[in-house]
């Protein structure tokens, strides 16, 4: 079974790099969290740029989530393709919108701040195609609740740190991670990980030569041995 272990230090070498932990939480907020879960949504199995081309694709084309959930759903595939998965991506949107506009009567999600974070998950995990990484992005950087989601990123630093099992899924590392890391961190901590693992420690490319987190990583002190011998 996996132990996280020497947390403190690897957050603090983390923010040290980074220094996301910081930054004001409004730097990062959407006022209407709706926003981000739609952009979450075209995050899916695709990079920052081309989600973030999809977005200003949808916002441009729509003027409102009233008009995206009434759009015809080829003409919404054809303006957010780009970001891929264009049968399921444009279809959950739609769904989600729906549902929301169901729920609260509008097309916000404003009114969540005011639940208890056990609610705002089941209730977004509830969605189409939205699963516990998505709902957590929404409630740690919108709602101002304790999450951290964990994605391809995370889930390879936590293998590397020995946090998590080789073969274990995003959500059981998820649900490990929010039970031991410090709840204060989580927001700025998720996004130094986020950094470290785009820029330094890839799942092909790594830089371990110099990387202050070597010590604690399971792949740093192999090439570390290896260079040595």
């Amino acid at each position: 079974m996996a132990r996280v272990h020497h947390v403190k230090e690897i957050l603090d070498a983390l923010e040290a790099l980074y220094g996301y932990e910081a930054r004001p939480a409004s730097d990062f907020r959407y006022e209407e969290p709706l926003d981000d879960l739609i952009l979450t949504i075209l995050s899916q199995n695709t990079n920052d740029r081309l989600r973030d081309i999809a977005y200003k694709n949808l916002r441009e084309r729509y003027k409102s989530w009233e008009e995206t959930a009434n759009a015809d759903l080829e003409e919404l595939k054809e303006v957010i393709r780009i970001a891929g998965m264009s049968n399921a991506k444009p279809l959950r949107i739609q769904q989600v919108l729906a549902d929301v506009r169901g729920r609260f009567g509008c097309y916000s999600l404003k009114s969540l701040r005011e639940w208890k974070q056990p609610e705002v998950r089941g209730y977004l995990t509830s969605l189409p195609g939205i699963g516990s990484k998505t709902s957590a992005i929404v409630e740690v950087f919108d709602l101002d609740m304790p999450a951290f989601p964990v994605d391809t990123h995370i889930t390879r630093l936590s293998k590397r740190f020995g946090w998590a099992d080789e073969k274990e899924p995003p959500d059981k590392i998820q649900s490990r991670l929010e039970a031991k890391l410090p709840k204060e961190r989580f927001r700025g901590a998720h996004l130094n990980f986020l950094a470290h693992g785009r820029g330094i420690c890839g799942a092909r490319t790594f830089s371990c030569a110099g990387c202050t987190l070597a010590p604690w990583c399971a792949l740093g002190k192999k090439v570390s041995v290896h260079g040595a011998a």
